[in-house]
C-alpha cells in the first residue's frame, strides 16, 4: 500500500484534487456504494461516525476491504474506533474547540493501540464550522463551532495547527449540515497554510464541490449526501477529477 500522506502531498503539488466518500458503519448495508466508488475512481473511502450504535465498525471495514482496493481511512468518532483492517487513520485534534479530551485526551488513551497497529497515522487539525444547525459532531464534541463568517479566526486556527506540526487541516461543517463552508473561508485558510486542506459537510451537489475546489480545497469529502442520492458519487468524482484540467489558478 502506497503511503497515503505522500499521495496527498504529491497530488497537492501537482494541483490535483482528491475525492473521499465517508461511510457511516451504522448505515452501510450493501456493496452498491463501494461498486459506485470503484467505477468512479474515488481516491479514498473514509469510515467512521460521531456515534456508532450497531457495533458494525469492524465488520464494515472488513467488508469494504473485500470489495475494493481503494485505501480505507478511519475517520474516528472516539478513541475506540481503531482497526488494523484499515490503511490509515485521521488522528483528529479538534483545534477549533476547547474540549481537552478532543484536543489530546482521547489521543493519549488510543496512543498505545495506534503505536502497535499497522495504521498510517495522519495527524489532522480538525475544525468545526457553523453550518446553520446543530450537527451530531457539534453535540458530541460539546464545543462551539467557528462562525461561518469568521474567516480570520479560521485562518489563524489553521495556521496554529500547522505550526504545531499537524499534517492535514480539515474544515468540516458536520454531517447533515444545512450550509457548506463558504468559499471565502476556504480560500482564506488555503492561502495561509501549506498543509493539504480537506473540506467536508453540506456538499451535496457538483457545483458546491467545484466551488470548494476552486476556493482551495485539496480534498473533498461527502457522506450524508450520498445516503440520499448515491449517483452523486459518480457526478462529483468526475467533476473533482476533471477540475485539475479546467482550473489552473491553484
Amino acid at each position: 500500500m502506497a503511503n497515503i500522506y505522500s499521495t496527498i502531498l504529491d497530488n497537492k503539488k501537482k494541483r490535483k484534487k482528491l475525492f473521499s466518500v465517508l461511510i457511516d458503519p451504522d448505515k452501510f448495508d450493501s456493496s452498491e456504494v463501494i461498486t459506485l466508488c470503484e467505477d468512479a475512481a474515488v481516491d479514498f473511502i473514509m469510515v467512521g461516525g460521531s456515534i456508532i450504535t450497531q457495533g458494525n465498525f469492524e465488520n464494515c471495514i472488513q467488508t469494504i476491504k473485500r470489495l475494493t482496493k481503494i485505501p480505507i481511512i478511519i475517520f474516528p468518532g472516539n478513541y475506540m474506533q481503531i482497526s488494523d483492517k484499515a490503511d490509515a487513520i485521521l488522528l483528529l485534534s479538534l483545534i477549533s474547540g476547547r474540549n481537552a479530551d478532543l484536543l489530546i485526551g482521547n489521543h493519549v488513551l488510543a496512543a498505545s493501540a495506534l503505536k502497535s497497529s499497522n495504521l498510517e497515522i495522519l495527524s489532522t487539525g480538525y475544525m468545526l464550522i457553523d453550518s446553520g444547525k446543530q450537527t451530531t459532531a457539534l453535540y458530541i464534541s460539546n464545543t462551539i463551532p467557528i462562525p461561518h463568517d469568521k474567516s480570520d479566526i479560521a485562518a489563524s486556527t489553521a495556521i496554529a495547527g500547522e505550526m504545531l506540526g499537524l499534517k492535514l487541516i480539515y474544515l468540516d461543517a458536520g454531517s447533515g449540515a444545512m450550509n457548506c463552508i463558504n468559499e471565502n473561508m476556504i480560500e482564506r485558510v488555503s492561502k495561509n497554510i501549506s498543509s493539504p486542506l480537506i473540506v467536508g459537510g453540506g456538499i451535496n451537489s457538483v457545483k458546491k464541490a467545484e466551488q470548494a475546489c476552486k476556493a482551495g480545497a485539496d480534498m473533498i469529502v461527502i457522506g450524508n449526501a450520498i445516503e440520499k442520492d448515491k449517483t452523486l458519487i459518480t457526478s462529483i468524482s468526475k467533476a473533482i477529477h476533471e477540475f485539475q484540467v479546467v482550473f489552473t489558478e491553484k
